[in-house]
């Protein structure tokens, strides 16, 4: 495999020299308000290049990273089951490969496929979960299969003592007896380091953590929510971890004509790939 010529900024190492893979999966087919997140990952892209390669937050420089950004998975609109396999698939072939790996959603749902492609080589994960909504419905409108329902699937398969919540701000009453009952929302970090320890553990950021003042563009707004300086500080204190892979879901580019949103998202990826 080779680096698409429109890559994340300077992402373009060949696939066999490089440590991280970028992959796109433009898939939102159970948004549930706001559609559009699929067409996140090239414009995402697109707004890297208005940003630098150093970071000076980290003092690091995304150059001295052997990183291939891949392009976008090719998915149809047909079943949503034979997508999510498909997703599954693709992933297992570059984690077979000993690569770690950041996704570019797409909805929230991507995160489910993802996590059980790695259950295969890291069977005892941890999730640390960012994001507004709780994402522990046992369905949503009838489907269980879902964005607002994935942290419920990912929870059945690696257990919810091994799930850390923040931000979490909107969820119903089921969902936050689920959190209040399992300890799930906004533990100290330097505790759950301590608890994690250098067990593998994976992070999935939903943009709508962020306050909808600093981040209009996705497709579930939330009021509320906290500022990019805050979820910065919070991801370079988990950048100790032995984090294995990770992914950016739910930017909904059209809905923010400023494209700041973007942008923000861009550099939010920046910084995790400088540190993961």
């Amino acid at each position: 495999m080779n680096p698409i010529s429109n890559c994340f900024i300077e992402c373009n190492k060949n696939f066999d020299d490089s440590e991280i893979v970028i992959i796109g999966i433009p898939y939102d087919g159970t948004s549930s308000y706001r559609p559009g997140s699929r067409f996140a990952p090239d414009e995402i892209r697109k707004a890297s290049y208005g940003l630098e390669t150093f970071s000076p937050i980290q003092n690091k420089d995304l150059l001295d990273k052997n990183i291939c950004d891949i392009g976008d998975l090719e998915l149809s609109f047909g079943n949503k089951l034979d997508i999510l396999k498909k997703i599954e698939i693709e992933i297992d072939k570059i984690i077979h490969q000993n690569k770690k790996i950041l996704s570019i959603g797409g909805e929230h749902l991507i995160t489910y496929p993802i996590i059980k492609s790695y259950l295969k080589k890291y069977p005892d994960l941890f999730l640390i979960h960012f994001d507004a909504h709780a994402d522990l419905r046992d369905d949503y409108l009838g489907e269980n299969l879902s964005h607002a329902t994935v942290i419920r699937r990912i929870s059945e398969l690696i257990g919810l003592n091994r799930i850390f919540q923040y931000g979490i701000r909107s969820g119903t009453k089921e969902e936050f007896d689920i959190i209040r009952n399992n300890n799930l929302l906004n533990r100290d970090l330097n505790k759950v380091k301590n608890i994690i320890g250098d067990t593998p553990v994976y992070i999935t950021v939903d943009l709508d953590i962020l306050d909808p003042s600093v981040f209009p563009g996705t497709g579930t707004p939330e009021p509320g929510g906290i500022s990019f300086n805050s979820l910065i500080n919070k991801l370079h204190i988990l950048s100790e971890l032995n984090i294995v892979g990770c992914d950016v879901v739910e930017l909904a580019p059209d809905y923010d004509p400023s494209k700041v949103s973007t942008i923000v998202a861009a550099k939010i990826i920046r910084e995790l790939l400088i540190f993961i």
